[in-house]
């Protein structure tokens, strides 16, 4: 990253600063909370940086992050700031000299994390939010048609809809598996490339479905997209977008090398940043596809466009997607350290720990006769989700019970709910083995 960071954030922060004050960016200070040692390569000193309830086994981190501590101490550090001064404070990082403006550096931290460039991220509040703005802002026409899954959640299918009726395109749904046995990459991939027809204009996939914790190889899927486009003219080139939020922060993957056109994602579940934060990540040429739908104030041609009387200039750029309005820019910008609290850990050592905890956890289930596992044991095709059944319960009968024993998962909101676990870097192997004891007692 290019940002220059404080020292309290570099490496461990030292013991001899735990009762120092972080200063805030205005006037003022902020008591720093307690503790404030980390060990980057001990899970314990991780878990000990958020305000997790300590007697409760969370294993819903697929669902909202709790944030860690430097994010948190990020986050109270703008809210003391915008309640000092909030119009020098907002004038001067967001509309101020570009060095100061912190939404880029946001996007700085995002492009580092995606191995991308920073003029390559719009910021959002949500998946959601970033899959209605490429849907939405996509020139469809009546003859073409967007090809999906039924595996898809509400909120993705229904940004497709929505933008079907506007502009008047249809949707195709195909299934990709029925049953865990039926799942391979192989079979995944060729099922989509025998679905691709000639009006298809746009590809919907997403990287991890929540439904089942089914992986999809979304590399591979954006290989067969690239070899359809070699027949296709310029202006009937598919386009490849992947809700991609379970994914995102939990599997050790380069978004930038995923051969997808767009790629949605929050930042308040994996990434662990503050609420209400997602960006979308596009290439300049993939950008140029789009209508924004949404003014943005990160973007200065569009506001000098108005000024001048006339319409903007070049093609749409990833900062005119951004939507406007004033947000709650201590949480959008409480996600340059969410980034910076994971790189510390390491990407790869957080999906190490993810795929371990959730291993574990399907190769447990898969043991007992009474229980129906769902997700893949295979690491390739799985990632952060165990979806699984329990004979004669409704799952939210086995979430309830599960309730009971303090520990928190949850039951799927689709028209075939199972019982739903998601282990992150907040939990240890006692919350695994804990999980499956009281599992194994529902027999």
């Amino acid at each position: 990253m290019v940002i220059a960071r404080r020292d309290f954030l570099k490496g461990t922060v030292t013991a001899s600063l735990a009762s120092s004050l972080l200063l805030s960016p205005a006037v003022g200070v902020i008591a720093r909370e307690l503790p404030l040692e980390m060990d980057p390569h001990d899970w314990a000193s991780i878990r000990a940086q958020f305000k997790l309830a300590s007697e409760v086994v969370h294993l819903s981190n697929f669902f909202l992050a709790s944030t860690p501590l430097p994010v948190r101490e990020a986050m109270a550090r703008h809210r003391q700031a915008f309640d000092e001064n909030p119009y020098t404070y907002l004038e001067d990082h967001m509309f101020g000299a570009a060095q100061d403006m912190l939404w880029r550096k946001v996007c700085v931290a995002a492009a580092d994390y995606v191995n991308g460039q920073a003029e390559e991220i719009a910021l959002t509040t949500s998946t959601t939010q970033g899959l209605s703005m490429i849907y939405n802002g996509l020139r469809l026409q009546p003859h073409q048609e967007i090809l999906t899954t039924t595996h898809e959640w509400y909120t993705h299918d229904e940004a497709m809809r929505l933008a079907s009726l506007k502009w008047g395109a249809s949707i195709r749904r195909i299934d990709l598996y029925q049953h865990r046995d039926e799942v391979s990459a192989e079979r995944i991939v060729e099922q989509v490339r025998h679905a691709i027809m000639p009006a298809t204009r746009v590809v919907a996939m997403t990287w991890v479905h929540s439904g089942t914790g089914v992986r999809l190889p979304i590399k591979d899927i954006g290989t067969v997209i690239i070899e359809a486009n070699r027949k296709r003219e310029q202006n009937n080139q598919i386009l490849y977008v992947v809700d991609g939020v379970h994914g995102f922060g939990c599997i050790d993957q380069d978004v930038s090398d995923l051969g997808c056109d767009f790629f949605s994602s929050g930042t308040h579940k994996w990434i662990l940043g503050p609420h209400g934060t997602g960006l979308v990540w596009a290439k300049e040429a993939s950008w140029a596809h789009i209508i924004p739908t949404i003014p943005s104030i990160m973007a200065s041609e569009p506001a000098n466009a108005w000024r001048q009387e006339r319409a903007p200039m070049g093609a749409t750029q990833a900062c005119w997607v951004s939507p406007g309005g004033f947000l709650a820019f201590e949480n959008q910008w409480g996600v340059i350290e969410a980034f910076e609290f994971i790189k510390q850990i390491g990407r790869k050592r957080i999906a190490d720990r993810v795929a371990q905890l959730n291993g574990a956890l399907k190769e447990g289930l898969e043991q007992m006769h009474h229980v129906t596992l769902h997700t893949p044991l295979q690491p390739e095709l799985s990632a952060g989700i165990v979806c699984c059944e329990v004979k004669g319960m409704e799952p939210r009968a086995v979430v309830s019970a599960l309730k009971n024993h303090s520990i928190i998962a949850s039951a799927t909101p689709y028209r075939q709910s199972t019982v739903r676990f998601s282990a992150g870097i907040v939990n240890s192997t006692a919350d695994i083995e804990k999980t499956l004891k009281v599992m194994a007692s529902l027999a």
